[in-house]
């Protein structure tokens, strides 16, 4: 979220970008024509001149973004700019670059490239995946104990082509949003994405697979039980005790992100089974360290990451190309190999300002990166449920069907003028409405109850929060441009 005191005075919002630090470069400011086409972005300090001249207006709060009043886009110059992207599983980076082609001291051409604009999407995958699986629990509870009767959907159903599961498609439609809004505010003329194919089975293996390895895996002539029961010699994980009924147990157990990896999983006994029931193994062998010792040595890292990564990278270039710009893939060790070589950190920003091909033997170089990143973190629009379930997935409240209070939705951005009290002053940030019009205010220094008198919005919710967080410094100075 964007949240921060100002100092006192009147309530009208503001008109200026927010101030960036300098070093290497500072983050533009996105600029519109006087039709509401985009022209090349600029500094803050011009931003800041011509709102004070009366020459442009304020457009978007986050990212800032202003219109010409004076101008259309036949009377500016236009260049472009190139947009790249570095997807990932939690988080995606977004960078826009400005390359130019000069003349260095031996006449020869180089590439330099400038980052105009860097921001980090948050994505919220993982709490999607989540309420899905207790949704499915809630339903899975009702079967089993016949409260509610609901029979099971045969696992028959055709699925269309291109279907992904919620938590991954939300990966895709994020990305997707954000680079569709950039090239409303920006002069994008090619998308470049780091587009990486992740071999699972060499990274469950530890190692490069040779020969017929890639099609025989752990279970290759066998069942999951087999291989269990032949890796445990038939034994309790947890007692050793033999001669009785084993079930398969989950070391990491599902409800606390698990999986169904193989590593993930031994022998029980029934009594351990249910003594452990869905406790962390460390709570449950804390008396037994050198047990937990041994059960945790066969644990990896899950390849729930890699395998969304497959999934959709895929169905994002698909839905790229449909923006009506070029859009050009490039493999990871490239984006790696650039970053490495003019010293950069790894962060998702970096490596997007780092997609794209660069010639460093010829010179080419990147020579500045914005050094405040606009972190959008994906918080959704609320829930579409009218009733507040409890632990066992029953209605237990009514929820009221008015989102609006006063003129306000939960997550919009707002100005707050505070006349008295602890929090005298402005403050701006996103709020959390309540019906009787005393909203909740969100601010760095904790929440804060306002008037909806004291007010003034600034931009409508859009299900992203925003903050801006500085870019790591690079590992090693970078050239001059």
């Amino acid at each position: 979220m964007v949240a921060q005191a100002a100092e006192n005075g009147s309530g009208d919002a503001p008109t200026h970008p927010p101030e960036y630090a300098g070093g290497s470069g500072d983050s533009r400011v996105f600029v519109l024509s006087k039709d509401g086409h985009p022209l090349m972005p600029c500094h803050p300090a011009r931003a800041r001149e011509l709102l004070r001249k009366g020459r442009a207006v304020v457009v978007r709060q986050t990212p800032f973004a202003i219109r010409l009043k004076d101008r259309t886009r036949a009377q500016s110059t236009v260049d472009g700019l190139q947009l790249r992207i570095d997807p990932g599983s939690k988080g995606t980076g977004l960078a826009l670059t400005d390359e130019k082609w000069e003349t260095g001291a031996d006449s020869r051409v180089v590439t330099v490239r400038r980052g105009v604009f860097s921001m980090e999407l948050q994505h919220r995958g993982d709490q999607i995946h989540h309420s899905m699986g207790q949704r499915a629990g809630y339903r899975h509870r009702r079967r089993s104990a016949n409260c509610r009767y609901r029979a099971p959907q045969s696992n028959n159903r055709v699925v269309a082509k291109g279907w992904l599961p919620p938590s991954l498609r939300h990966r895709v439609d994020t990305t997707f949003s954000q680079v569709n809004r950039l090239c409303r505010y920006a002069p994008i003329t090619e998308i470049h994405l780091e587009r990486t194919a992740f071999d699972t089975h060499s990274m469950s293996a530890g190692r490069r697979l040779h020969g017929a390895e890639p099609t025989q895996g752990p279970l290759a002539g066998s069942t999951a039980r087999t291989y269990l029961h032949a890796r445990w010699k038939s034994a309790c994980a947890y007692c050793d005790a033999t001669g009785v009924p084993l079930n398969i147990d989950h070391v990491r157990p599902r409800s606390q992100g698990g999986s169904n990896r193989i590593t993930n999983l031994v022998l029980a006994c029934l009594p351990c089974n249910k003594a452990k029931d869905n406790r962390s193994v460390e709570s449950f062998l804390a008396h037994r360290p050198d047990r937990l010792a041994k059960i945790l040595g066969q644990l990896k890292e899950p390849l729930r990451d890699a395998a969304a990564m497959n999934s959709t990278q895929a169905r994002l270039m698909e839905a790229l190309e449909t923006l009506g710009r070029p859009v050009h893939a490039w493999p990871g060790r490239l984006t790696m190999a650039n970053r490495l070589t003019t010293g950069l950190s790894k962060t998702h920003t970096l490596d997007a300002l780092s997609v794209g091909h660069l010639d460093h033997e010829s010179g080419d170089a990147i020579v500045r990166f914005p050094e405040q990143v606009l972190i959008t973190k994906a918080t959704g629009r609320g829930s579409y449920a009218r009733t507040t379930p409890d632990r066992y997935g029953f209605p237990r409240l009514r929820r009221s069907r008015t989102k609006q209070h006063f003129g306000y939705v939960t997550g919009d951005l707002v100005r707050a003028i505070v006349p008295s009290g602890k929090w005298t002053g402005a403050w701006s940030g996103r709020i959390s409405v309540r019906a009787r019009g005393q909203h909740s205010l969100a601010t760095p220094q904790g929440r804060l109850n306002v008037s909806h008198w004291n007010l003034r919005l600034l931009q409508r919710g859009d299900g992203y929060g925003y903050s801006t967080q500085r870019e790591a410094s690079p590992q090693a100075p970078l050239k001059n441009s």
